[in-house]
């Protein structure tokens, strides 16, 4: 077909798509103009997969993994560290136990793992976006942690709340994020015995998604699960909060954690056990070992948090980056991070626990071409790999260290594509597009056919960041580029939030429980 012959038939197309409408309804062009503008707050359902996950490891390598995690615990052993409780809940059990050393008999861990549940509910305020973990299903959340933010116009600086609000609203527009997630930047304005209130109560009141707890001590465990029994009109026994729950590998179970996870586990409310795996540095710089080693230590939190609960939800975690061997920084995006990733999702499936790990994982300073590469390679390791929950799925920059307003609608975007290649591959009457076929026949175009007609809407993903404009046109808008581009959405996001309805009389309890909190301890900032 001809150059010409193409924007003939994609202008017969429109104008044949669009007539119809037209007669009916009036209002022609400004009518579609005014729907493709209209502020709309959509989230899409979490991702149901309808293709096969990616597997590297045979059969024979996966026994022999599961073989020599075994053999790490029963004869070398895990720390529990400053926690005489849980030594003393692991020697009931029938560990061995030599000062904070826990050994664990062959099959024992194992065998406590099998009460946590293959599937998790995770209930939100509003019940159409609560969330099923596990299966064939993949929920994203955001970025986690970071202490900086970065945006066009500020550069990077440590961040606020106003900044943890921004993300909060960012996350609650974003229609491909299921998750409203956690700590989304670290606000460093308000006291550090304090902040977890603050970063919640943002959550809870402006966002109808759901959340994560805090985990930085046991007492916020507590706090979270007091605020969220305020929240839900009581708990009754529904898990509301997933939270993360880090081993400090190698091998080592501090109290903190484990305090938290015991606070959690009790509540009935799930925990993401995740070894952080830095290769070369917290765990082998092999593929192999690495695995034997995150294998280990997910078998000995999640048997504790049963120990706690039988029964208690929990995820198998597995964050996962290598080092650059001449400087140390950590690298991301990298083959041998996909084989962990996909060879943990395999070892998670034998075990029957719902999976998290991948993420918008980059080691750029800025959101530029390094920081998207890393990132679609992570991305979609995560889905090929059978990763149920996505924690960091969008606005991760620098490592980690960083939480970018660009970044996170830039991501956000892309997890549009994720939802559509999941969907996998339609065989039914319709998409065989037979009548299209014979309709066309040789020499023909498709542009203006019935079936076209009928299905283009829908055909094709497309993103509502990324431009598609020619030339002259992208230069007469002033020839702007992907984060440009991105600055201009986060305005817009911001601009069109509105705050989803909460109970005024459970908001006022939200903030008299804060308020007596923060009354009750002085500030702190360590």
């Amino acid at each position: 077909m001809t150059k010409h012959a193409f924007k003939m038939g994609y202008a017969e197309m429109s104008e044949t798509a669009t007539a119809p409408r037209r007669r009916a309804r009036g209002g022609g062009g400004a009518a579609r103009r005014a729907e493709r503008t209209a502020v709309s707050i959509e989230t899409a359902k979490y991702i149901e997969r309808n293709i096969p996950n990616f597997e590297v490891l045979t059969d024979e390598a996966l026994e022999i993994i599961e073989a020599n995690a075994e053999t790490v615990l029963e004869e070398i052993g895990v720390n529990f560290v400053d926690n005489p409780a849980a030594l003393e809940r692991w020697r009931e059990a029938g560990a061995d136990i030599d000062g904070e050393r826990v050994r664990i008999p062959k099959g024992l861990a194992r065998q406590l793992c099998a009460t946590a549940p293959s599937m998790i509910t995770q209930h939100a305020r509003n019940p159409e976006r609560s969330v099923e973990i596990g299966g064939r299903n993949l929920v994203i959340a955001p970025v986690y942690g970071p202490p900086f933010v970065r945006d066009a116009e500020g550069g990077r600086r440590y961040a606020t709340i106003a900044d943890f609000q921004k993300f909060v609203k960012l996350g609650y527009m974003s229609k491909w994020l299921h998750h409203s997630g956690g700590t989304v930047c670290e606000p460093t304005d308000i006291p550090v015995n304090k902040r977890h209130l603050d970063m919640l109560y943002a959550h809870m009141s402006l966002s109808d998604k759901p959340f994560m707890g805090s985990v930085t001590e046991p007492e916020r465990a507590q706090d979270s699960i007091e605020m969220c029994d305020i929240l839900f009109g009581g708990l009754n026994d529904r898990t509301v909060m997933t939270s993360l729950i880090n081993i400090n590998s190698p091998m080592t179970f501090d109290s903190i954690m484990m305090g938290a996870l015991e606070h959690y586990a009790a509540a009935n409310q799930a925990c993401i056990v995740s070894p952080f795996i830095v290769g070369g540095a917290m765990a082998p710089v092999s593929v192999a070992g690495t695995l034997t080693q995150v294998l280990a230590e997910v078998l000995a939190g999640v048997a504790y948090s049963q120990l706690i609960r039988p029964g208690a939800p929990v995820i198998m975690g597995a964050f996962v980056t290598s080092i650059d061997m001449n400087s140390g920084a950590p690298t991301f995006g990298t083959p041998e991070a996909a084989h962990i990733t996909y060879g943990t999702g395999q070892l998670a499936r034998r075990l029957g626990l719902p999976y998290r790990s991948a993420g918008s994982f980059c080691g750029s300073k800025l959101p530029d071409a390094q920081a998207a590469y890393e990132t679609a390679n992570s991305l979609n390791v995560g889905l090929m790999a059978g990763v149920n929950f996505m924690l960091h799925g969008c606005g991760w920059l620098e490592g980690g260290l960083v939480s970018s307003f660009e970044k996170f609608v830039m991501d956000a975007d892309q997890l549009g594509a994720l939802h559509g290649l999941a969907k996998g591959v339609s065989v039914d009457e319709n998409a065989q597009a037979m009548d299209a076929l014979r309709e066309v026949g040789p020499g023909g175009h498709f542009l203006g056919c019935a079936h076209t007609q009928a299905n283009f809407k829908d055909a094709f993903w497309r993103s509502d960041l990324l431009d598609y404009k020619p030339f002259e046109t992208w230069s007469d808008e002033g020839a702007r580029d992907t984060q440009a581009l991105a600055s201009a959405r986060v305005e817009k996001l911001l601009n069109d939030y509105q705050q989803p309805h909460l109970d005024p009389s459970v908001d006022e309890a939200l903030k008299e429980y804060i308020a007596k909190k923060k009354a009750s301890m002085p500030d702190a900032f360590v």
